[in-house]
């Protein structure tokens, strides 16, 4: 399966409660970074990556991205799928399938800027003959994220939050495929796709990681907003 033939779901309608003291007006995934929406970064990188169609989750504030974004970004078509309500991440992937199409799709989350290499994750998918394949990251201290388990590229266990030191942490980008699909289209209306789906999957499947080529921040605390612009500036 070639780059271009991937469209990209990204959840951009969570609440952003924890920033919302700091960006009350516009959801999350807009919140100005070096002058420009987080959202766009997130968005930049598909388009580095030859993907041409991408679909965005969006709940809270969500008219604001429709205004800025419309229905293209450069050359990724742009469409939308939207929560009337919280539905978590397994009820916004599980709502957004109809317009995503294909076996196989990618995920990333709106609040986390990400570089990574489309071509690994297709590639990881035949070799490790998985339907679930992370993006991962190296960091010096897991705790604030938890911790993926792995050896070889292949995913043995996620650990929750609680664990300190180094280690590999989830970056939030995931290629979905296969049966998995037929799980998470079978879930409830609202559900935690990482809670259940991935961790049970992991552990009756297993699954592969690829590492990202760049560098990565979460802006979901203030701290790590104030510092997105810095870890963002070779990207501007």
């Amino acid at each position: 399966m070639e780059p271009d033939r991937v469209a990209a779901l990204v959840l951009a309608g969570g609440l952003g409660t924890r920033l919302r003291k700091r960006v009350a007006d516009v959801p999350k995934p807009m919140a100005p970074v070096a002058g420009r929406p987080f959202l766009e970064y997130v968005l930049d990188e598909l388009v580095r990556n030859d993907v041409t169609r991408a679909v965005l989750s969006i709940g809270h504030l969500g008219e604001v991205i429709v205004a800025h974004f419309g229905t293209s970004y450069g050359p990724l078509a742009i469409e939308y799928s939207r929560e009337d309500r919280p539905l978590g991440t397994g009820g916004a992937i599980r709502r957004a399938v109809p317009l995503l199409g294909g076996d196989a799709f990618l995920v990333l989350n709106g609040d986390t800027a990400v570089s990574f290499d489309v071509d690994d994750l297709l590639d990881a998918r035949v070799r490790h003959r998985t339907d679930l394949v992370l993006t991962v990251h190296g960091v010096p201290d897991v705790g604030r994220y938890g911790a993926v388990r792995a050896a070889g590229g292949a995913v043995s266990a996620l650990v929750e939050k609680g664990t300190s030191g180094p280690g590999l942490i989830n970056c939030g980008v995931y290629l979905v495929a296969g049966q998995l699909l037929d799980r998470v289209t079978a879930g409830p209306e609202a559900f935690s796709f990482e809670r259940d789906v991935m961790h049970p999957w992991i552990a009756d499947h297993g699954a592969a990681c690829v590492a990202a080529v760049g560098p990565f921040i979460d802006i979901g605390v203030p701290a790590d907003y104030d510092r997105a612009a810095d870890v963002l500036a070779p990207t501007r």
